[in-house]
């Protein structure tokens, strides 16, 4: 029927939309091993976490003055994905790659989600454990380590306790956005979290692409 046609053609455009979007831009921006060079500095200078996270930010801004936002850290909302709950902020986001803080202050759980994109999580304060199917052993990752989830894989993780890092993935991110949208619209059901995660992160990449950056 007519509604049937309707759904049809939206879901091939949205795919569409997905397939077109190059899985890795023919020049990126941001560089994971100049981002883990930014994150340990922050940690071998101390201070507290919000000393740590907000160095961080002040570094990755003077590193791409013309790639991160205008005022790091001054637009903070929840995160909720893969049943992990934590808060966030965006630095640089485009079709593919985005740089964001992410942590909790309390500790979280969940699943990685598999992704069209690598993943680099530097840890700046605290912990993050891993677990990869098969591997009897967690991995474990703290401040100025790195953690590479490889294209198209995926691991269950824990922050056993506050932990905050510096994440940066670079592939498709359009194909990563349902895993934060389904999880609010089936689980938390918290509209305003997803009305943030959608307007920021737009507007990062709407803003990007007027600069010519895919």
């Amino acid at each position: 029927d007519k509604d049937m046609g309707v759904l049809t053609s939206f879901l091939v455009l949205v795919l569409a939309v997905l397939l077109a979007v190059p899985l890795y831009a023919p020049t990126h921006v941001f560089d994971p091993i100049v981002l883990k060079q930014i994150a340990e500095d922050a940690v071998a200078k101390g201070g507290n976490s919000t000393v740590v996270v907000e160095r961080v930010m002040m570094s990755v801004k003077e590193k791409y003055p013309s790639w991160t936002v205008d005022d790091p850290g001054h637009a903070w909302f929840f995160n909720v994905a893969g049943g992990a709950m934590g808060s966030m902020t965006i630095l640089h986001a485009s079709l593919s790659e985005y740089v964001i803080i992410f942590g909790t202050a309390l500790g979280t759980e969940g699943s990685t989600g598999r992704f069209l994109a690598d993943d680099w999580f530097t840890i700046l304060w605290g912990e993050q454990w891993a677990h990869t199917a098969g591997k009897l052993d967690k991995e474990v990752y703290k401040p100025g380590d790195q953690h590479h989830l490889a294209f198209g894989d995926t691991k269950q993780y824990k922050m056993p306790d506050e932990c905050w890092a510096l994440e940066y993935a670079r592939g498709n991110i359009v194909s990563m956005l349902p895993f934060g949208v389904f999880s609010v619209l089936f689980n938390t059901v918290d509209f305003v979290t997803l009305w943030d995660t959608v307007w920021w992160t737009a507007q990062q990449m709407i803003g990007n692409l007027n600069k010519g950056k895919v």
